[in-house]
Parts: structure tokens; C-alpha cells; sequence
């Protein structure tokens, strides 16, 4: 029996869904009001964001994107599991850039999934 959510993870999943989207896509056709698409430079794009108020900024998605961001990527947070796949999708794709973060800290769950935390060192 998976563990009951946490008051704190409710939270943020209620934020989560109550959220503006920005989705980084050239051709794709987005009919929600809660949701903009962006075409421009995602560095760009994220730089405007962070200077602007409001809260946490949080990227999901592929490895191209993430590429395009490293830079400004303050926090990360990794899913594992003990699984192998396959080939899969790079983390970061495109030039190789070494970023160093730290630990902040990790959870491990009965299942062999582990969640860490990094900060940007």
C-alpha cells in the first residue's frame, strides 16, 4: 500500500495544478487559458521570469529543453529508479556544459525510488 500524501505534498499539488503553464513549442495548438505558448529563446524567456515577481519557476520536460536552461537552473530535484530501460532521453542535451550542484537532500522510498535535491553550488 503506497504511504498517504503528506499535507505538504497536497499543497503543492494543489499549486502545481493551479499554476500558469508556459509550454516552449513551435507549432503545437494550446486551447486553455491557464496555459501560454512560447516560441522565443527559453533562456531569454526564463531570465524575464525570474527578474519578474512571483514564485518558484519549475521546468518539466526533456533533456533539449533543459539544455537550453542550465544555466539558470538554481534547484533541481531528480527522480531515480531502480530500473534499467534502455537508451532513453539525455538529461541535458545539446553542448556539454559541467554545472556543479550539492545535495540538499534526499528521500528513499520502500519501492528503491529515490528523490534528491540539488542546489547550485
Amino acid at each position: 500500500m503506497a504511504p498517504a500524501w503528506t499535507n505538504d505534498q497536497l499543497r503543492r499539488k494543489w499549486h502545481v495544478q493551479r499554476a500558469f503553464r508556459y509550454v516552449f513549442a513551435a507549432t503545437l495548438t494550446i486551447d486553455d487559458p491557464q496555459v501560454e505558448r512560447v516560441t522565443g529563446d527559453a533562456a531569454e524567456f526564463v531570465r524575464e521570469l525570474k527578474r519578474a515577481d512571483g514564485g518558484d519557476i519549475w521546468l518539466c520536460g526533456g533533456g533539449n529543453l533543459a539544455g537550453q536552461l542550465v544555466d539558470e537552473i538554481d534547484e533541481m530535484v531528480i527522480k531515480s529508479y531502480p530500473v534499467v530501460a534502455g537508451a532513453g532521453i539525455s538529461a541535458f542535451a545539446g553542448v556539454f556544459n559541467p554545472t556543479q550542484f550539492a545535495v540538499k537532500s534526499r528521500k528513499d522510498f520502500d519501492s528503491g525510488t529515490q528523490v534528491t535535491w540539488f542546489e547550485r553550488k
